[in-house]
């Protein structure tokens, strides 16, 4: 959980960055943006920091795992080492980010660099360095009053209610990458992932954030896709076993392997079949984690919107099952019509 109650934009520079690939070009700006005006700065906050409410977070990482040979490694390094050197870095930033803007779907857009102070980060204080990509400007009418006569015209700004691209790096965690959260509105297309992949080189931190959401993903994927094939398997049964998975990380502050699977998957053929599925899964996304980690809530309320209760039967009815399966009764009737029994005490 991020605090910016207290958070002030202490410097900020603005350039901006076309695709290299389509001949655009970078243009950079010669000096700070003057952000005097009270107003302006509240604008500028609003902006940058509501995306990063709940936040998932990275390290820096590179093509041979050391991570002070990434160069936004090493920009940030030298801005917390030096404020003096802030917009000539910012200038740094832009040239790396116009190199790595090479696929031609990627869109041009304002850079903002700014140092921010402040920000309290699981109860520690610490100053960060933000970078925020506008890509999509809007249309908005503005009316001008001039001793009673009105006027009014068209203008194309940024919203302050949409932040394209983002991320914020703390100042700390240092040896091991910093500590980084990004925010990416375009990030289910496969050419928007320069700027996790090619531009920040990103890698999950190994925190219990990222261990609680892989193995509730590497759960609902199990109960969804392979536990069907494996064995004879409802859709009530699935929806069953999705709603204990996510109680058990919902009602346990620490997670045990080896607990989950007595007290969600049960049965031992069905244990087998889930270490062989989180065996393959977590070599196939490169992905490791330890059998026993703390439970973080964020992550659990992150990932319970995806897993789905919904039994779905023709066009006719959405059932939401979020209680006891032994209710629900499934049955075909003496004209070959399939129908479910469901139990209850009150009706609301």
């Amino acid at each position: 959980m991020l605090d910016f109650s207290q958070t002030q934009i202490e410097k900020l520079s603005v350039h901006n960055v076309g695709n290299k690939t389509n001949g655009e070009t970078l243009q950079l700006s010669k000096s700070l943006l003057d952000i005097a005006e009270t107003n302006t700065r509240e604008l500028l906050l609003k902006f940058f920091l509501p995306p990063f409410s709940s936040p998932e977070y990275y390290s820096f990482t590179f093509s041979n795992g050391d991570c002070s040979m990434n160069p936004l490694y090493i920009f940030a390094s030298a801005i917390f080492d030096d404020l003096k050197t802030f917009h000539e870095n910012s200038i740094n930033i832009a040239q790396h980010l116009f190199e790595t803007s090479t696929h031609p779907q990627i869109k041009p857009g304002d850079l903002f660099v700014a140092y921010l102070d402040s920000i309290t980060i699981e109860d520690e204080t610490v100053d960060a360095i933000g970078i925020f990509k506008s890509e999509n400007r809007q249309s908005f009418l503005k009316v001008n009053n001039q001793h009673d006569q009105f006027s009014i015209q068209g203008e194309n700004g940024i919203s302050i209610e949409k932040l394209d691209k983002g991320c914020l790096i703390f100042n700390t965690d240092r040896d091991t990458g910093y500590r980084v959260c990004i925010v990416d509105k375009s990030n289910k297309l496969t050419e928007a992932q320069y700027w996790k992949d090619t531009f920040l080189q990103l890698k999950p931190l190994s925190d219990e954030f990222h261990s609680t959401k892989e193995f509730m993903n590497i759960t609902r994927n199990f109960v969804t896709n392979r536990l069907t094939q494996d064995f004879e398997v409802g859709r009530t049964d699935q929806i069953d076993m999705l709603n204990r998975s996510v109680e058990y990380f919902k009602k346990n502050e620490n997670f045990s392997k080896t607990d989950f699977e007595q007290h969600v998957l049960g049965q031992p053929e069905v244990i087998d079949s889930f270490r062989n599925f989180e065996s393959a899964y977590k070599s196939e996304n490169n992905i490791e984690l330890p059998d026993n980690f703390e439970i973080s809530p964020q992550a659990v309320k992150k990932q319970a919107r995806i897993f789905k209760s919904v039994l779905k039967l023709d066009r006719n009815f959405h059932i939401y099952i979020h209680g006891n399966r032994e209710l629900i009764e499934k049955g075909v009737d003496e004209n070959g019509r399939k129908f479910y029994k469901i139990y209850y005490n009150e009706e609301n």
